[in-house]
């Protein structure tokens, strides 16, 4: 996936899914909303059924497995022409930015004074963090709301390295 795939550099983060699909699809609604045309996804998918929502929006799809994600081939082949699901950490460059998504925070502290990274993408904790600055840090919190029971995403625009939190 390269990004010339992609107009504006406005992307919609997530993670902690957890099967929600009702919490899915409102989140994917609301990038869809905003012209989204690719989500980044921070692990914990859970089952290869989470796939419908992405294809029903039409939304494309960067993510990384989490700890909860139990059948890898599976999921791997149900967002198959959807995008791409990787073995954390994974970095790629998007519109100029140098990003890396994982699930777990290891070595967050380490890769923030790297001085290497645009955008840090991070989930597992289940609670929102967002840092301003260089590089931007982002934990979506969870999408899904199981655990917290506050169901969130956010909105990031990769030029301005600015990031709004969206509560479902």
């Amino acid at each position: 996936m390269t990004e010339g795939e992609f107009g504006a550099m406005i992307v919609g983060v997530i993670s902690d899914t957890h099967d929600h699909l009702d919490k899915l699809r409102a989140a994917l609604g609301v990038f869809k909303e905003r012209g989204i045309e690719l989500v980044l996804h921070a692990g914990d998918f859970v089952s290869p059924f989470t796939a419908i929502p992405f294809r029903e929006a039409g939304l494309r799809v960067i993510g990384v497995f989490g700890n909860n994600d139990g059948d890898k081939l599976f999921l791997r082949e149900r967002f198959s022409g959807l995008g791409e699901l990787h073995f954390g950490p994974h970095e790629f460059e998007l519109g100029g930015r140098r990003i890396v998504v994982m699930h777990e925070p290891r070595a967050l502290e380490a890769l923030i004074s790297s001085g290497k990274y645009d955008l840090i993408v991070y989930g597992h904790t289940h609670d929102v963090d967002v840092r301003p600055g260089k590089p931007l840090v982002v934990n979506p919190g969870e999408c899904g709301g199981w655990l917290r029971g506050r169901a969130t995403c956010v909105v990031v625009d990769l030029e301005a390295l600015e990031a709004e939190i969206i509560e479902l």
